[in-house]
């Protein structure tokens, strides 16, 4: 028995949720993945799996096995990297998870970029505006804007994520512009779903300041309170990594320039360090080099 294949058969089978799924998948006919399964169970002594036409489920044998044959096929991976030539170029598949707003403003032109120079990398982006658990959606890279991360993480720090108050000039002339964050409270202003939703945080003359806000617009995105931005609607709170370029058209206008709201980390998160395939490290020093401590998305604002 090829043992190797048989683990990533289980594990597909795992992932994908069917025997049929991982056929199609790893191109092999159904009778040969029920083949490697049988004769991986039969080398673990153990059932591996519970079967019925409806529904799969791991036995507590099989759980116990998946992370190990994931190692062990991660292992395998490493080894053919550690013995081909040192100039190879990155090869295989990353399936990355980012915010649709920073995905959209910046990672897919940085991506697009890389698989110009590593044409023999895929790369799957995941525009996903949650916290996406990186085991189990099958995560190499998530780029997440955060100063509260997961310890049972690792993370890479790749840049600041500041934000900007702003409005459309066609907003300021129905609404005085407020002049101290204090007055925010006093504007319709358009707030994120998860993130400051009823409460605004900034730093003043090196003070914290906390400012209630209430608006009839939130979101779960950035874009989509840019766009009521543009539109007139009210106030946002939105990333400079975003924002810049209607800010320097003129498109919005920034407010309460001497009020700074609250900086985020920019950070690459993945699950180990141990194992790390070459190609996951190559896209890490490539996303480091070019979003860079102080970002060029914030010159000249």
């Amino acid at each position: 028995m090829d043992r190797l294949t048989a683990m990533r058969v289980f594990v597909t089978v795992v992932d994908l949720g069917s025997q049929s799924a991982a056929a199609d998948h790893l191109d092999m006919s159904r009778p040969v993945i029920s083949r490697y399964l049988a004769e991986l169970e039969d080398w673990v002594g153990a059932r591996l799996m519970q079967r019925t036409t409806r529904k799969l489920s791991l036995t507590a044998a099989g759980a116990e096995t998946l992370p190990r044959c994931r190692q062990m096929i991660e292992l395998a991976g490493d080894l053919k990297a550690a013995v081909s030539t040192p100039d190879e170029a990155p090869r295989g598949e990353l399936r990355i998870s980012v915010s649709t707003s920073f995905g959209q403003a910046q990672l897919v032109q940085a991506i697009a970029e890389y698989v110009q120079r590593y044409p023999g990398v895929k790369v799957d982006l995941q525009m996903l505006d949650r916290t996406v658990n990186l085991v189990d959606e099958r995560i190499d890279l998530a780029i997440r804007t955060s100063n509260d991360l997961d310890p049972n993480l690792i993370a890479r720090r790749l840049s600041v994520c500041r934000s900007v108050i702003c409005a459309s000039p066609g907003y300021l002339k129905r609404y005085p512009a407020p002049q101290q964050v204090q007055e925010l409270s006093q504007h319709n202003c358009l707030t994120h779903s998860y993130f400051g939703r009823s409460l605004w945080h900034f730093e003043v003359a090196g003070e914290p300041v906390s400012v209630p806000v209430q608006g009839n617009i939130s979101a779960n995105e950035a874009m989509t309170l840019q766009r009521a931005a543009l539109a007139g609607a009210g106030v946002a709170m939105l990333p400079t990594y975003q924002a810049a370029e209607a800010l320097r058209s003129g498109e919005l206008i920034r407010l309460l320039p001497h009020a700074k709201p609250r900086e985020l980390n920019l950070n690459a998160v993945y699950t180990s360090r141990k194992h790390m395939p070459a190609t996951l490290r190559s896209m890490l020093d490539f996303l480091a080099e070019r979003f860079t401590a102080e970002p060029l998305w914030d010159h000249d604002l």
